[in-house]
């Protein structure tokens, strides 16, 4: 039987990865997104098969307004890209707390029973365990960190999530993605940062010799990446077997330091890179990688291997790189 589904966020680089993914499967869509970092052109070739609501998660008469009608939502809607963990931290928590409890809000009044929130790996900061199960505690280690916004707010989230699910919902189930990457995925995280850094060095340097490339931190860093249609199988194995007020990390227990990525992206373009180390911004993480047993037992499987997933990754960056925002 078809689902109504709202996607909150669903035109940016998660969210529309999942509308693409939910409607090919048949379901009803509805996407409420207010395009301040989402595009319409994450969705190219489904006009006419969803529903688009543009606005803001903040308007909570909006937000009201999309969840009439629908069995679920999926909530994405937040502000991502490690930068404005730094330079815009009172947004991110405005958009984070205020978006969630309007959505709660708003499924509350028209008796929506399942809710999803996509939570981040960012609620572990600098974990006690890794890999990391989903069991051990959210710490915010310095309130006085701005980068420290974005995990307060979906530590936030995730708590009112959790604490509402109990008394109004027949369904709330958290999600932990760990480092989501691919095609399109933005431009203010690594994998397309390094990936323009290494084109325009490149185009502007022809020999063949080794290419020094600065790095933050030392290269030993350490993430654990997982492509974004490994992550969409991951989220389809949760809404099909996922438990009430359960908590579910989705990503690989791959770890993959920064000196390997960078060589690996380097590999993409055959060039060979040798990279400098810098300082590391304050507060970050020197080594994260998830505990995915949960998710196996649900049946996931990984089928796209960093190399393969970063070939198609740094393909897109290649060609479209003439869409970076200029004034970025």
């Amino acid at each position: 039987m078809k689902k109504s589904i709202l996607v909150t966020g669903g035109t940016g680089f998660i969210g529309s990865a999942l509308v693409r993914t939910l409607v090919n499967n048949g379901e009803i869509v509805r996407v409420l997104d207010n395009q301040s970092r989402g595009s319409m052109r994450r969705l190219d070739g489904l006009k006419g098969r969803f529903e688009m609501i543009k606005g803001d998660i903040r308007d909570p008469k909006l937000v009201e307004k999309a969840c009439q009608g629908v069995d679920m939502v999926l909530h994405l809607a937040y502000i991502n890209g490690t930068e404005f963990f730094y330079t815009k931290p009172e947004l991110i928590l405005e958009v984070g707390v205020k978006g969630m409890m309007n959505v709660l809000d708003g499924c509350i009044k028209h008796h929506v029973r399942q809710l999803l929130l996509v939570s981040s790996s960012e609620v572990y900061q600098t974990p006690p365990i890794i890999p990391t199960p989903e069991a051990v505690p959210l710490v915010i280690p310095d309130p006085l960190n701005p980068r420290y916004s974005y995990g307060g707010g979906k530590i936030i989230s995730e708590l009112l999530v959790l604490n509402y699910g109990r008394k109004f919902f027949k369904r709330v189930i958290i999600v932990r993605p760990h480092n989501v990457y691919g095609p399109d995925m933005g431009w203010e995280h690594v994998i397309p940062q390094l990936t323009l850094r290494m084109k325009n060095i490149i185009e502007n340097n022809k020999s063949k010799e080794i290419i020094k490339l600065p790095i933050q931190g030392s290269g030993k860093e350490t993430r654990a990446y997982i492509y974004i249609d490994d992550f969409t199988n991951g989220i389809l194995k949760i809404l099909d077997k996922g438990k009430h007020l359960e908590i579910y990390n989705i990503g690989t227990m791959q770890e993959v330091s920064s000196k390997q990525l960078t060589e690996e992206i380097g590999a993409c373009f055959n060039i060979k890179i040798k990279i400098v180390p810098g300082k590391l911004n304050k507060g970050s993480t020197l080594r994260r990688c998830p505990d995915v047993t949960k998710l196996k037992k649900l049946g996931f499987k990984q089928k796209t291997s960093l190399k393969n997933g970063l070939q198609k990754t740094v393909q897109w960056y290649n060609v479209f790189a003439h869409l970076q925002p200029k004034n970025d």
